[in-house]
């Protein structure tokens, strides 16, 4: 990963052209399918090459959401497609601007925001692969749909990794979730969401269920002293058992009845899960898999002009043809008028 950032005459061009391109999807294909386009990682990286980004820039996934977001901001309503959330501290605030789009539009957010929800806390607490989350953006429709986006940062190797869900086809928060996980470099992972995992899952919710917290501290002390195995990329000994008890509290006094339910937790974090993990696995036999979930490689490098500086004039041409073929495109003359309207940003 590189330092920096878009230049503000890139990334006000980057929202003019998404703006254009979103709008023609939409009127063509409807705004469901941009959704799914979000969701697929070679489509995402694609459009960032589009709007002008480097193909292996470092920033290219916080940077086109942004940009995305901001080229919706007075479109939402019209085309039906709402962006919230974003890096840092404004990834916090996705379930409130969740809402607010929820009532400005007359829908029930509720679904969304634990969409949300469950999509980052799989992705920080269920999935440990070294990349901490620090970029969260949920694209979705008033129907229901979405797609989100997140990514998370590796410090050690300054490596990001993308991770990439769809609404459409997800059978399950906590069982092989993910429409894909994007990384270039690959390892081992605590992966409680494999497939594989289905026992380990099991095996954690009667844990919690049959031990009081206490007796859970005391045994996973006793496990401590023991030589696990080797493929072990996390021990019990890295953990300090006696700072989960309040953790354990929670999740005991809420008797989830299953995985995901133990999931939704409040305060359930990383450590307390892989702490329930591995105890779970030396009492009951059920194994944790360890399958790092990356399938797809992009390469990360710096907003350092490759492969070639960015062509500005090129650049501003590419969206007047974008709006000439709005002009063209084969619309009723009123659909026609709404689409010249947005992109004069007439309301």
């Amino acid at each position: 990963m590189h330092g920096g950032k878009a230049p503000p005459w890139l990334f006000s061009r980057m929202v003019k052209l998404a703006r254009e391109v979103i709008i023609l999807l939409v009127a063509d294909y409807g705004s469901q399918e941009v959704v799914r386009r979000f969701a697929d990682p070679f489509w995402f990286q694609a459009f960032g090459c589009l709007l002008g980004f480097d193909w292996h820039s470092s920033g290219v996934t916080t940077t086109v959401t942004g940009a995305v977001k901001e080229a919706l901001r007075d479109l939402a309503q019209d085309l039906g497609l709402f962006v919230a959330g974003g890096k840092g501290r404004v990834s916090r605030k996705t379930p409130q601007e969740v809402e607010e789009a929820a009532e400005l539009v007359g829908f029930d957010p509720t679904p969304l925001v634990y969409a949300s929800r469950m999509s980052a806390k799989v992705d920080s607490a269920a999935l440990q692969d070294g990349y901490q989350l620090y970029h969260h953006v949920i694209i979705f429709t008033p129907h229901g749909h979405w797609a989100v986006v997140q990514q998370g940062m590796n410090v050690a190797n300054r490596y990001a990794r993308r991770y990439h869900w769809l609404s459409e086809g997800l059978s399950s928060f906590v069982e092989e979730p993910h429409k894909a996980v994007c990384a270039m470099a690959r390892g081992k992972a605590l992966n409680m969401v494999a497939r594989e995992s289905d026992r380990a899952r099991q095996g954690v919710v009667v844990l919690v269920e049959e031990y009081d917290p206490q007796a859970l501290v005391k045994e996973m002390k006793r496990i401590q002293e023991l030589e696990m195995p080797s493929r072990h990329h996390i021990l019990m000994k890295d953990i300090r058992v006696d700072r989960l008890r309040k953790g354990l509290e929670e999740v005991h006094r809420r008797t989830p009845r299953h995985f995901q339910e133990l999931l939704e937790t409040p305060g359930l974090g990383p450590k307390t899960l892989r702490a329930l993990a591995l105890t779970a696995e030396v009492l009951y036999g059920t194994p944790v898999s360890f399958r790092d979930p990356a399938r797809f490689s992009f390469a990360h490098g710096g907003k350092d002009g490759h492969p070639y500086p960015v062509d500005r004039g090129l650049y501003d041409q590419t969206i007047e043809m974008l709006r000439q073929a709005i002009r063209r495109a084969r619309l009723s003359p009123t659909e026609k008028d709404k689409a010249q309207r947005r992109l004069n940003g007439v309301r």
